[in-house]
């Protein structure tokens, strides 16, 4: 298995160091090196990227900004001569942070990481709806079938490689994306307002341009679906 990554990095000596560790490692394959955010967000339009390796100084825009800015980014791995920013750049789910300058034991640490989740979303579909007429949906929990009607579901929660069903009843812990999850689900019924939140539209009790609440829960809006889920919410037709 390849995981296809670019190089996002206006550091020329930090390229050079980044690409010579890459081609060291068999299961990665670089595709491109962009010196800006800008030329990043292209290369994500036009090819299937796995992993982004990812400075926060950047021009134009900043590393984390650009995360922001992107919906479903691929896994990150935050290459920075600043450790001020490690705890922030975990908002953003990303897979490690490593400091310049970079050692290359340091480096396989982290993409190792990258293989070992890469392989834990191939082992097995743990989520599958069966049934879209009758809206039901299984999910694998502790090796057996979980079944559940659709109308139940409160939200999802993605917890790095697992997904937390919040039911009207009940709570569940699978092995799943939650961005493979939001394309099976029915956009009729639910939304995605953040990265790690996917909710049911009839449970909404309450919305702003920053937050839903939900059965009493506050759940925040993602900077990046604010405007989209604002709008739709706003519908006489949501």
């Amino acid at each position: 298995m390849n995981i296809k990554c670019i190089i996002v990095e206006d550091e020329p000596l930090a390229v050079d160091v980044i690409e010579g560790f890459i081609n060291q490692v068999p299961f990665l394959e670089l595709v491109a090196k962009c010196n800006d955010a800008f030329s990043a967000m292209e290369i994500l339009k036009e090819k299937n990227i796995d992993l982004i390796f990812l400075d926060i100084h950047l021009p134009k825009l900043k590393g984390l900004d650009f995360l922001s800015a992107i919906k479903n980014p691929p896994m990150v791995i935050i290459t920075t001569a600043y450790y001020e920013f490690a705890i922030k750049s975990y908002e953003y789910n990303v897979i490690d942070y490593l400091l310049k300058p970079i050692e290359f034991s340091r480096f396989v640490v982290a993409v190792n990481k990258v293989l070992d989740r890469s392989s834990l979303s191939n082992i097995e579909t743990d989520v599958s709806i069966l049934n879209t007429e009758d809206e039901i949906i299984y999910f694998n929990v502790n090796k057996k079938k979980a079944r559940i009607e659709l109308k139940n579901i409160v939200y999802f929660e993605s917890q790095r490689e697992n997904i937390k069903v919040v039911t009207t009843t009940n709570t569940f812990i699978t092995r799943h994306t939650i961005s493979d999850l939001e394309k099976q689900l029915p956009s009729s019924k639910f939304i995605r307002i953040h990265r790690s939140f996917i909710v049911a539209k009839a449970k909404i009790d309450f919305f702003d341009a920053n937050d839903v609440v939900i059965t009493g829960k506050e759940i925040p809006i993602g900077r990046s679906y604010k405007e989209s889920v604002f709008e739709l919410l706003s519908s006489p037709k949501k």
